[in-house]
């Protein structure tokens, strides 16, 4: 079976103390996960190792970055790079997010270049991609993020693929409230699917992970990873709310 992820991206947000209780509250309800299921914490760079700490005894528990950057050193000041997260023990990192694509204009090539260098460093991507509103009205979002696949993950080996976590995010559906419905996700999740096998094959395909990322929350969260092809969620705001983050764990398929 498939990794399901349940995958926290606290974004910028929290102070170090409430970050440090967050994740106690949500460590606290003892979720015992199956092997086939892994909890992840995307937490702002000055708190992964504190972080680290607090999962390092929680089997199933990972920590990772929220971003890193695309060369591999140098004089690149407030930059973080691969072996610098790698040299303190992060497994994950995020690729990506779209609020990286929109606010820092981050494009496919570099995303392939991120993707490039956290393989090396042997951390696993989160690789995020998913169409904005105006696309989704267009009728056009499976070419659009099948050209985001094409751009950033095609140059891969079929064991490299293999390494890693895709999260697609319909960008229309983040922060606003909006989610995009089971069957609209699984239709998403299904066609990722379809291109990775186009170009794998279909073994290949059936063993990557793809996350839900667009306003999942408590009350949602079961309906949308029961969908065949969804494999859990990158979760925002929600995952800031012990409680809530908690119930979202316990969606996750068994």
């Amino acid at each position: 079976m498939r990794k399901q992820i349940a995958a926290a991206n606290w974004k910028m947000n929290c102070t170090y103390l409430q970050g440090e209780k967050l994740l106690n509250d949500i460590l606290s309800a003892k979720v015992s996960l199956t092997p086939a299921q892994e909890v992840i914490f995307a937490v702002p760079f000055p708190y992964l190792i504190m972080a680290g700490s607090e999962v390092a005894n929680e089997r199933g528990y990972f920590v990772a970055a929220q971003n890193c950057y695309n060369k591999k050193s140098g004089a690149y000041t407030g930059e973080v790079s691969t072996e610098m997260l790698h040299s303190i023990g992060i497994k994950y990192c995020v690729i990506g997010h779209s609020e990286r694509r929109e606010y820092f204009q981050e494009s496919n090539q570099v995303l392939a270049e991120k993707l490039n260098l956290c393989l090396e460093s042997e951390i696993t991507p989160i690789f995020c991609c998913g169409e904005p509103l105006s696309i989704r009205e267009a009728g056009t979002q499976n070419t659009f993020v099948e050209t985001q696949l094409q751009e950033s993950l095609f140059h891969l080996s079929e064991t490299d693929i293999q390494r890693i976590v895709i999260a697609y995010e319909p960008i229309w559906a983040i922060g606003t409230g909006k989610t995009a419905t089971a069957a609209q996700a699984q239709e998403m999740h299904a066609h990722l699917r379809a291109v990775l096998a186009a170009k794998y094959g279909a073994q290949i395909a059936g063993n990557i992970s793809i996350l839900y990322g667009g306003s999942v929350k408590g009350n949602n969260a079961k309906e949308l990873f029961a969908n065949p092809d969804v494999d859990g969620g990158l979760v925002g705001g929600a995952s800031l709310n012990a409680e809530e983050f908690v119930t979202i764990i316990k969606s996750l398929k068994v």
